[in-house]
C-alpha cells in the first residue's frame, strides 16, 4: 500500500475513534445482555410501504441480500434484485445507459457502524455507500427483533415511500 494512503487511513481512523467512543447507543452486541445483532443475516423481504398504506416489493419477487454485523458494531449490507439483467458486453465499462440504470436501481450497498438505541432504533453511521449521498450520514431506523428475525423501516424517500427490510439471522 502507498505510504501516503496508509497514513491517510490511519489519520482518518485516529480522528474517528474519539467520536465513536462518545457516540450514543450501544454497539450491535449489547454487553448488558439486552439485544445482540452480531452475526450473519440473510434478506427475507425488501418491501415498500406507500403513503396510501399499500405495500409492494421493492427489489422484485425474490430479492437477495446479506447483512454482516460484528461484535463491535461494524456492518456491511448488500441488497439486490435477483432479476437484474446481465450486461450484454462482458466489460462493465462498455455497458449501456439502461444496463447501468438497472444495475444501480437494482442494488443498494453500504457499510459503517450500527448501534442499538434504547427506544428500539438502529443508528447506522454510513461510511461508504453505493448511493454516494448517504456517505457520512447517520440514519435512524425503527426496528423489531423477534427471535432470529430483524425488521426495520428505512427513512422515507422523497416520494413518501418507506422501505421495510426483513432479515433472518443465519449465524454468529
Amino acid at each position: 500500500m502507498n505510504p501516503h494512503r496508509r497514513f491517510s487511513r490511519l489519520a482518518a481512523i485516529a480522528c474517528l475513534l474519539p467520536g465513536l467512543a462518545c457516540s450514543a447507543g450501544t454497539p450491535a452486541n449489547d454487553t448488558h445482555g439486552e439485544i445482540s445483532l452480531a452475526g450473519t443475516w440473510t434478506l427475507v423481504a425488501a418491501n415498500v410501504l406507500h403513503p396510501d398504506g399499500s405495500r409492494s416489493r421493492d427489489y422484485g419477487d425474490a430479492p437477495k441480500g446479506l447483512l454482516l454485523i460484528d461484535h463491535a458494531g461494524h456492518y456491511s449490507l448488500q441488497l439486490y434484485r435477483s432479476d437484474r439483467p446481465r450486461f450484454v458486453d462482458p466489460s462493465k465499462a462498455r455497458a449501456t445507459a439502461p444496463e447501468y440504470q438497472a444495475a444501480v436501481m437494482g442494488s443498494s450497498t453500504h457499510y459503517g457502524t450500527v448501534a442499538v438505541e434504547p427506544d428500539h432504533h438502529l443508528v447506522f453511521r454510513i461510511e461508504g455507500a453505493s448511493f454516494p449521498n448517504w456517505e457520512g450520514q447517520q440514519q435512524s431506523r425503527s426496528f423489531e427483533l423477534r427471535g432470529d428475525t430483524l425488521s426495520y423501516r428505512v427513512p422515507p424517500r422523497p416520494d413518501g415511500n418507506v422501505p421495510i427490510s426483513v432479515w433472518r439471522r443465519i449465524g454468529d
